[in-house]
């Protein structure tokens, strides 16, 4: 039986960057694009229960089907897993994302999403993008490392709960020095609301940022990109800080049963 792959982004279904990894994925195996009908940048691990979701049918630019949906990229992938492909898919990937995603920026992306939620159905995945908000003629090295990791998880699968987070520099493929195994880096941004007023007079507010401030740690995937480095980075499922059980465990947690009325 031939492989069947998953693709979903945040970009939307029309962005050219879904469009290179499609092309570039389908000699591994029948690809199936299921993503959102328009930019979904920025909307993290959400999903959609509190109304119905629309799919259409959608010609990409070089003429194959997809399909486009009303919902973020985490319904896509549960539409994608459950319903479009036909059967369970072999891998699940999602980019490629125009702009990076390192450190902790990762709970914010709907890139990275995607691949969690194909690694919360048991599927091998991961995450890909290109580290510039600059569009153009800039995802050919990404598309062509996005095969080549697609090939290895598909013979060699992951651990169950975790999915790949790959950043690529936005250089020519030659520019790239190294292909770095990472860890997640600090990655803060300032933050900045913005009060404005509407034609009627009422106030409303627009959230933005400045430039992130990263901290450059070894073996971090923010340190690989500022050197020009191809990053990939292991993300586990499992959100529990264990290095934080011990300090916590030392709190008099049980006080409050001890001390709270019955009634209360």
């Amino acid at each position: 039986m031939n492989r069947t792959i998953l693709i979903t982004n945040d970009d939307g279904v029309h962005a050219p960057g879904i469009l290179a990894l499609k092309q570039s994925l389908s000699v591994l195996g029948d690809v199936v694009v299921v993503a959102p009908d328009r930019s979904r940048s920025a909307c993290g691990h959400g999903i959609t229960l509190h109304k119905p979701l629309r799919v259409h049918k959608v010609r990409l630019a070089d003429g194959d089907t997809a399909y486009s949906s009303s919902g973020l990229p985490t319904d896509c992938v549960h539409i994608g897993v459950m319903q479009m492909c036909g059967r369970r898919p072999d891998l699940v990937v999602s980019g490629i994302n125009l702009g990076a995603n390192l450190g902790w920026e990762l709970t914010y992306s709907g890139t990275v999403a995607g691949a969690m939620e194909g690694a919360a159905f048991g599927i091998p995945s991961f995450a890909i993008s290109v580290t510039t908000y600059e569009d153009g003629d800039i995802y050919e090295p990404a598309a062509r490392f996005a095969r080549f990791i697609g090939t290895q998880l598909l013979e060699r699968g992951l651990p169950d709960g975790i999915f790949l987070n790959v950043n690529v520099p936005a250089v020519p493929a030659e520019d790239i020095r190294e292909v770095c195994l990472t860890r997640l880096g600090i990655r803060r941004y300032p933050g900045r609301v913005e009060t404005r007023t509407d034609p009627m007079g009422r106030s409303y507010y627009w959230l933005g940022g400045d430039l992130p401030t990263d901290g450059l740690e070894e073996g971090t995937d923010v340190l690989a990109i500022s050197q020009g480095k191809l990053s990939v980075t292991p993300v586990h499922l499992d959100l529990t800080a264990h290095a934080a059980l011990g300090e916590v465990a030392r709190w008099p947690l049980g006080d409050f049963l001890d001390k709270t009325p019955a009634s209360a």
